[in-house]
């Protein structure tokens, strides 16, 4: 009897774990929410792309979210449900995304339309310590991304295709930090298209 409810209770857990962000993004503990700005930059002039804004729970997850491009318009709206997260859009129906771990520090995220329609799903791999290795889509693309890691810091996204090959390198890094080592302005630059971004950051602890 014991060991079918340690069964049950495993099940449970397994449906809606998920790893922290704070944990993904090396963030510290305490955070309580965060403003994220997305820029594009081109000839040197900045181009706004999106601003999220994300209130997170006490032990690091986002509890909710909204993000808006450079004009307000809402672009995507996030909850924290108990068994579940809700996407919801200005323009189609909300997703439901359902977050199963599994073994070899791994997790299934899949999102659905109310019908059970299937919109997306990807295989998030892990690290030891909680950061993203790689995200597999197993849905719309099929492409994966590789990230890589110095000092704690991520130096590098590599994306390839489902038969292995390139489609994107993208180097990333951290030009100023805070006092609890939050990266407050990120560059990102693409080795295929020269695109470069400018990820700006403003944590509330």
């Amino acid at each position: 009897m014991r060991a079918l409810l340690y069964l049950i209770l495993f099940a449970l857990v397994s449906a809606c774990a998920t790893k922290k962000y704070t944990k993904q993004h090396f963030l510290p503990k305490g955070i309580k929410s965060a403003t994220e700005e997305i820029y594009r930059l081109v000839n040197n002039q900045k181009k706004l792309l999106q601003k999220k804004q994300m209130v997170f729970t006490k032990n690091g997850r986002i509890k909710n979210s909204k993000t808006v491009d450079s004009s307000g318009k809402l672009l995507q709206a996030t909850e924290k449900r108990l068994w579940f997260i809700v996407e919801t859009y200005p323009d189609k129906e909300p997703y439901y995304c359902k977050i199963r771990w599994k073994p070899n520090q791994r997790e299934r995220i899949g999102c659905y339309t109310r019908k059970q329609y299937k919109q997306n799903e990807a295989i998030y791999h892990y690290n030891p310590d909680g950061t993203i290795n790689k995200i597999v889509d197993n849905f719309t693309t099929y492409y994966t991304q590789y990230f890589y890691y110095n000092n704690k810091e991520l130096y590098k996204i590599i994306t390839k295709d489902k038969n292995n090959n390139l489609i994107d390198e993208v180097s990333v890094y951290c030009e100023i930090k805070d006092e609890k080592s939050s990266c407050l302005k990120e560059i990102r630059i693409s080795d295929k298209t020269k695109l470069k971004e400018e990820i700006h950051f403003y944590p509330v602890y």
